[in-house]
């Protein structure tokens, strides 16, 4: 049996939380997992992560959402890691459960703040700052 636990980093002035805050499934079987998030930006990053017991932060994948398109997934997770992000909500899908995936799922919002009309934007972190990759856009 793998036992799955979201919990969300809260950012100031935007905000992002689980759906639901515990799912158990059978080895082989597959998990979606949801976090809802309001943002004040157009440009958002929606984050997955996880915490295997006693370990630290193993970053997943990220997508983007709204204005944003960019997406990224660490190599382990590319088979059965999937993600969806629309403009209030993100999940995660886990196929071919292993008992290996049984962890803490935490979600994050990172906001890119836009400075002109050319829309150049430089990336301010809301959480869970240096893990993961950054991608610069312009």
């Amino acid at each position: 049996m793998c036992m799955f636990i979201i919990l969300p980093v809260m950012t100031s002035g935007d905000s992002i939380s689980p759906q639901q805050t515990a799912e158990s499934r059978t080895e082989g079987e597959s998990v979606t997992l949801r976090c809802s998030y309001t943002a004040s930006s157009e440009y958002v990053e929606l984050y997955w992560y996880r915490q295997n017991s006693n370990r630290a932060l193993e970053y997943i994948l990220y997508k983007g959402a709204r204005s944003s398109s960019s997406s990224h997934t660490a190599d382990f997770a590319k088979s059965r890691f999937t993600s969806t992000a629309d403009r209030s909500s993100t999940t995660i899908t886990i196929s071919k459960l292993a008992l290996s995936d049984t962890a803490i799922y935490h979600c994050a919002l990172r906001i890119a703040q836009c400075e002109n009309s050319l829309e150049r934007c430089t990336k301010t972190l809301s959480a869970l700052t240096g893990t993961g990759p950054l991608p610069d856009k312009r």
